[in-house]
């Protein structure tokens, strides 16, 4: 099956463009868990060339394949792990599908759901290019039985169901950086543009604990994360649109919508204090951008979790 085209959305977008089952992947929770098995009947399956706004592991138990991230190849093959973060041009194609299993799961699932620092805990997360990796029969089983409980959890109707997958993930993230990502360090991969992207994702990341901190007092424009480089800020605005396929302002935007989602459903702060700490000098500045980017105001947002 051929398909032909470039997008940047959810799952259950692409799935839909390929002309896929969506039931599994619906929601808008920012995570989603299902056996692609389930998916992928008609094999063997070509995607379409894309740029999804979501991370993503491939769990490989027995399945065969190939996909392409940023023109480098990867063969799939069995008891192997396979990430990706948003941003890059990817296809894949399945030949044959025994068992795997797709999680995606948005940053702003983990920040509303686990904790505001996580990029602290799993770096490995920030990088843009990751080489699959095959490991032995037994942490795969432990891995597997892991995802195996937040699928379960996930088809669930628990009150506390995103909490609940929340920590399984967590715990999941954990294994999978026990294995293979213990002494990981983003910066030292890659050439020099590669190098600007995650330099750029780890100042972001910086920015806004300093923000939570107290520590910085104003929001980051674009020419803030130039100097921090060294770079012009065109220059810089177009390593990241090129190799994310996302502006740099898009990802200020995305990053500083997580933070306020995050601090409207988990703290009790008012208005005007979280636009403060976000960096806006004015609380009606905050409560625009909010809604520009949500269609929804803080207050409405707020009063929309609470009667979730």
């Amino acid at each position: 099956m051929q398909q032909t085209g470039a997008i940047s959305k959810d799952l259950a977008d692409l799935y839909k463009t390929m002309g896929l089952p969506v039931d599994s992947v619906q929601g808008s929770t920012g995570f989603t868990v299902h056996a692609l098995k389930e998916t992928f009947k008609d094999l063997p399956f070509k995607s379409i060339a894309h740029r999804p706004d979501y991370f993503s592991f491939v769990f490989v138990k027995d399945a065969r394949g190939s996909y392409v991230i940023d023109e480098l190849s990867f063969d799939i093959s069995p008891g192997t792990i396979y990430f990706t973060n948003p941003g890059n041009y990817r296809s894949f194609e399945w030949e044959e599908i025994t068992d795997a299993y797709l999680i995606t799961f948005t940053e702003s699932f983990l920040k509303t759901n686990f904790h505001a620092n996580v990029f602290l805990d799993f770096s490995f997360l920030l990088t843009e290019t990751v080489q699959p990796r095959q490991i032995l029969a037994g942490q795969f089983a432990e891995i597997e039985q892991l995802y195996q409980l937040i699928l379960k959890e996930q088809q669930g109707n628990s009150p506390y169901k995103n909490k609940v997958i929340a920590s399984l993930f967590v715990a999941l993230l954990l294994k999978i950086k026990a294995c293979f990502w213990q002494d990981y360090n983003p910066i030292m991969e890659g050439d020099r543009t590669s190098a600007i992207v995650r330099t750029f994702k780890q100042n972001l990341e910086a920015h806004y604990r300093a923000l939570a901190l107290r520590e910085d007092k104003v929001l980051f424009r674009v020419q803030d994360y130039a100097d921090l480089q060294h770079l012009h800020p065109n220059y810089l605005s177009t390593v990241i649109k090129t190799k994310t396929g996302k502006p740099v302002s898009g990802w200020i935007a995305e990053k500083t919508v997580a933070e306020a989602k995050a601090l409207l459903q988990q703290s009790d702060a008012s208005i005007k204090e979280i636009s403060f700490r976000l960096g806006f000098t004015e609380p009606t500045h905050f409560s625009n951008y909010f809604k520009k980017h949500t269609q929804l105001t803080p207050i409405a947002y707020r009063k929309q979790h609470l009667s979730a």
